[in-house]
């Protein structure tokens, strides 16, 4: 009997112990995107055109979130005196990983509405990392990604090597993450070569598409293929940050890595 009751209170202790709290499900991973043409989303009718910001979410987990502001024509200056800055950090939140690349249009010196030195470029891009940290954020800098140029050797150029200089400088004094796409994408040209190269790019023959009947012909800017390829490169090395959206990134991403274009700009 005393045996029969020392079972039953072992019973009913086991049965009072509360079950343990399950942890928090993990907030999904949110990604800001400030940039120029490169980089923006494209409405449907502007296919082929893409932009790398355009197809990330591509090549990270489902539920991850990408918020693109990226726009045709900004430099750091016209971004800020816009107001497109300020409204992007007025959607910011805790923990978000917010992408920055700028240095095409900084560089137009043609245009005075955009232009900005390096100097003032550095001065901008320091206002960028220091509010977007002020709001509990992880400020990532993105090097200009390279355009379709080569030199004589055949070797792709560095068409904005002082913008690119200054975010790399920056990304050491201020320990910023840095992905260097235009690195990235100048060692993916050398291995293509320029003739193959020209599917990433607007080089379009008259009649192909509706929306550049005339044809184009834009060694900048790229279609869903280049688009795609250029993201991949932003994946791969946004994997490898202390930011939050590392973890975001898939291991395999077969959205990204098409050979041929889908034809559309949905991943798959």
């Amino acid at each position: 009997m005393k045996h029969f009751l020392l079972l039953a209170a072992a019973s009913l202790s086991v049965a009072a112990t509360p079950a343990p709290k399950s942890a928090p499900k993990p907030e999904p991973a949110r990604i800001l995107i400030a940039g120029d043409s490169t980089v923006q989303t494209y409405a449907a009718e502007r296919y082929p055109q893409g932009g790398w910001g355009q197809f990330l979410a591509c090549g990270l987990s489902p539920d991850a979130v990408v918020i693109n502001r990226a726009i045709g024509g900004r430099s750091t200056k016209s971004f800020i005196n816009e107001g497109r800055w300020d409204r992007m950090m007025g959607e910011i939140r805790p923990g978000d990983t917010v992408l920055i690349q700028f240095g095409h249009n900084d560089a137009t010196k043609a245009k005075p509405e955009r232009y900005a030195d390096p100097a003032m470029y550095r001065d901008n891009l320091l206002r960028f990392i220091w509010e977007t940290r002020g709001h509990g954020a992880f400020p990532v800098l993105v090097t200009p990604v390279a355009r379709r140029s080569f030199d004589a050797a055949g070797k792709a150029r560095a068409d904005f090597a002082e913008y690119s200089a200054v975010m790399r400088e920056l990304a050491a004094t201020t320990a910023t993450p840095l992905i260097d796409l235009e690195g990235a994408s100048r060692n993916l040209l050398d291995r293509m070569g320029a003739d193959k190269a020209v599917v990433y790019y607007m080089n379009l023959t008259p009649g192909a598409y509706t929306a550049f009947a005339a044809g184009l012909k834009d060694d900048t800017h790229f279609t869903e293929l280049g688009a795609r390829t250029m993201a991949d490169l932003v994946a791969e090395q946004l994997s490898g940050l202390s930011v939050p959206a590392a973890k975001a990134v898939l291991a395999q991403r077969p959205d990204l890595e098409r050979t041929t274009p889908l034809g559309k700009y949905a991943c798959h």
